[in-house]
């Protein structure tokens, strides 16, 4: 029942999303054919709008664009007429996922890493280190970094290539700019977590009784600290991808982000409401399958609504 409930939520939420981003859309001023007006006769501009139902009320673009919606139909960009918003999103996609999911494993593997080594070292000299390292990836934006690790890693010393994508060695750069500052707030917030944990009584009960220092932490330490941590995994993963835009830029990656950014130039309204939505379906989708989750890693939590 509550898996129910939570996929009825998930639609209902998309749909205001999609009302609102719409919404949004028809009252900002102007339209995508303004820039036109000086060059083109009325006549080519009012049959331009009303391909795109642009001369139809509100109301009326508003059932239309949901009618299309519901049979997955986001329409056809204004910018580039002969390809759909589907297409683009088919085509940019994948390199963004990519690029997010990489950066996600790394952030996720060494911000654990990191967290759990300063927590059981508190005040000794790897806690200053592994926070020290964390302090630099929050305060040093992805956009100041990526062109740090190009300058070095690409220019200077060659290691790595640069500006182009295609093979595992492209990615890395990109992955690491945009894994810095995640991979921080997941350092200090797992630190803080597991000494939280590691100060619970059951833990000082487990000590007391002779378990083994990694059984302990391994057990009892980590599976519940971690707990907290997943609850923002899903949050993480997508605004890992959205924060690809501006990396994809600065690494010529041919990710979802340039269409993006070039829809709200000119005002391509179907783009950007279609590349709204997704992510938005993303985000939605990412946060029911953590919740679902919780209940294998820890058999404890119960998946139940309301008075359940």
């Amino acid at each position: 029942m509550y898996i129910v409930k939570r996929l009825l939520t998930m639609l209902l939420t998309i749909w205001v999303i999609a009302s609102l981003t719409f919404l949004i859309m028809k009252f900002i001023p102007g339209d995508p054919f303004a820039s036109d007006a000086d060059v083109l006769p009325e006549e080519v501009l009012q049959n331009m709008r009303a391909k795109y139902n642009l001369d139809e009320p509100i109301a009326m673009q508003y059932v239309l664009y949901m009618k299309d919606l519901v049979t997955f139909d986001l329409g056809y960009s204004i910018q580039s007429e002969t390809r759909s918003v589907n297409s683009i999103i088919a085509d940019g996609a994948p390199a963004s996922a990519l690029l997010g999911l990489q950066a996600m494993v790394v952030a996720l593997i060494f911000g654990l890493l990191l967290g759990i080594v300063a927590a059981l070292n508190q005040n000794k000299a790897l806690d200053y280190v592994s926070m020290f390292i964390a302090i630099i990836g929050i305060s040093v934006p992805s956009f100041i970094l990526a062109p740090l690790l190009i300058k070095y890693f690409a220019v200077e010393w060659g290691m790595l290539p640069v500006a182009s994508w295609g093979t595992w060695q492209h990615s890395i750069l990109p992955t690491l700019a945009l894994a810095a500052t995640p991979l921080a707030v997941i350092a200090r917030f797992m630190r803080s977590s597991m000494l939280e944990v590691t100060n619970q009584n059951y833990i000082k009960t487990a000590d007391a009784k002779g378990l083994s220092k990694s059984k302990l932490v391994i057990r009892h330490g980590i599976r519940n600290a971690i707990l907290p941590v997943i609850s923002f995994i899903g949050p993480l993963f997508v605004s890992l991808i959205t924060g690809t835009f501006v990396i994809e830029k600065i690494f010529a990656i041919p990710g979802i982000g340039r269409y993006f950014v070039d829809s709200i130039f000119n005002r391509d309204y179907p783009v950007i409401m279609g590349t709204t939505i997704f992510f938005s379906t993303l985000l939605v989708l990412t946060l029911f399958i953590i919740d679902i989750s919780y209940r294998y890693i820890d058999p404890r939590i119960k998946l139940t609504s309301g008075g359940e």
